[in-house]
């Protein structure tokens, strides 16, 4: 369960005012107290995770996070953390305090609210602290909201119906593509090229090839790893080769060594395919072509990490870039979980291949570029397209 990677959960972030019951459901979820649970409204100010594991459905990633009703100038940048959190998520526990409620009609305000700001989103409404309310009150309430989950610290069977709505919601929430979908199918061979260079960790593999070696394994896929330096002896000690799959920094070296008869491709682009918009990304590659002195380009990785004279993102995708086009650019770079806030001095946007992101951060991303007319692709398909294997390399 611990071993899963957060691209590969889904997230369920607990949302709603301060003082709602957030933390103490977040607690539940886990299995343990984590968040501060208090009476005093404000106490999570911070979004708090944990990855967990659902029972019925699998892996996933919980959030507590700071109330939508925050005051003040660090409140205003609480409730600009969790909204992020929000829409990031698959699915959104929303939790109403019904016991501050004034009158019903103010139940169903809220709620509409939410289903319209966060439509392409599951939203699971909890309403929290049922058992400070009159019978008469709490039956009304369930006659005019009978999709809702009625909760209170002192009902063990509320809970349980929570687990059961989280589990039927996931399974409505869309199932990521299989990495090799449409590529490769059981009893093939994949050839994996892994460059060790000074980027390479010591001692292990990088995610994004981890999870191809796994990916092969499970769909009975075998697979053959080999550095670049070994790749003309590995071609001719295999009798067949279906599919080569670079680390995109070899592009070249790799494009001219396999014959025109084996496919190739690379691991960015395999997750690009799976996490992002593909066409999108193919478009505006090919808008490179289009750029003028002055304009500005960014560079968005969803980790940090330190940088060395070979990094992908810093230093050799702007020096391709500038060396295609003999343009004077500007390279902007951004690190973490979204886009900066303002991308409208953008020409194009270059994303990294996203191992670490779930498709939802990923789309989010791709939607918010659009939404600004902005260009959006990503590591892969502009090394594949800078390095003149684009028509080998993308299917």
């Amino acid at each position: 369960m611990d071993k899963t990677p957060v691209a590969n959960r889904k997230n369920i972030v607990i949302a709603g005012n301060r003082n709602a019951g957030k933390s103490t459901l977040f607690n539940k979820l886990i299995g343990y107290e984590r968040s501060i649970v208090s009476d005093i409204a404000g106490t999570t100010t911070d979004p708090v995770w944990k990855a967990s594991e659902i029972i019925g459905f699998g892996p996933v990633r919980i959030v507590d996070t700071a109330g939508i009703d925050d005051v003040g100038e660090l409140g205003a940048q609480r409730i600009k953390k969790s909204e992020e959190e929000m829409q990031e998520a698959d699915l959104i526990v929303y939790v109403i305090n019904i016991s501050e409620i004034k009158a019903l009609s103010e139940i169903s305000s809220i709620t509409e609210n939410i289903k319209q700001k966060y439509a392409s989103k599951e939203v699971i409404f909890l309403l929290n602290k049922c058992d400070l309310l009159s019978i008469e009150i709490l039956k009304d309430a369930k006659l005019r909201f009978p999709d809702f989950i009625f909760s209170s610290d002192k009902d063990e069977n509320s809970y349980e119906k929570l687990l059961s709505k989280i589990v039927e919601r996931l399974k409505n929430t869309e199932e990521e593509r299989n990495l090799l979908d449409g590529m490769l199918k059981a009893g093939d061979t994949a050839l994996l090229v892994v460059p060790i260079d000074t980027e390479a960790p010591k001692g292990r593999l990088i995610l994004p090839q981890v999870q191809l070696i796994r990916v092969c394994l499970d769909n009975g896929i075998k697979v053959v790893v080999c550095r670049d330096e070994e790749l003309e002896e590995t071609l001719s000690e295999i009798k067949k080769i279906n599919l080569v799959i670079t680390d995109s920094k070899v592009f070249e070296k790799v494009g001219k060594i396999v014959s025109k008869d084996i496919k190739i491709t690379s691991f960015s682009i395999l997750f690009a395919r799976q996490k992002g918009d593909i066409k999108e990304f193919l478009r505006a590659a090919k808008k490179i072509n289009d750029l003028k002195d002055g304009d500005r380009i960014l560079i968005s990785e969803s980790c940090t990490h330190t940088v060395s004279h070979e990094d992908i993102g810093q230093v050799v995708i702007p020096n391709l870039i500038k060396k295609k086009t003999s343009k004077k650019l500007e390279f902007d770079f951004s690190y973490g979980k979204t886009l900066p806030e303002d991308i409208s001095k953008y020409s194009l946007i270059i994303q990294c291949g996203g191992c670490m992101m779930t498709r939802n951060n990923m789309l989010n991303r791709i939607y918010k570029a659009k939404e600004n007319n902005i260009p959006i692709t990503n590591y892969g398909v502009v090394l594949a397209y800078l390095k003149g294997v684009f028509e080998r390399a993308v299917y």
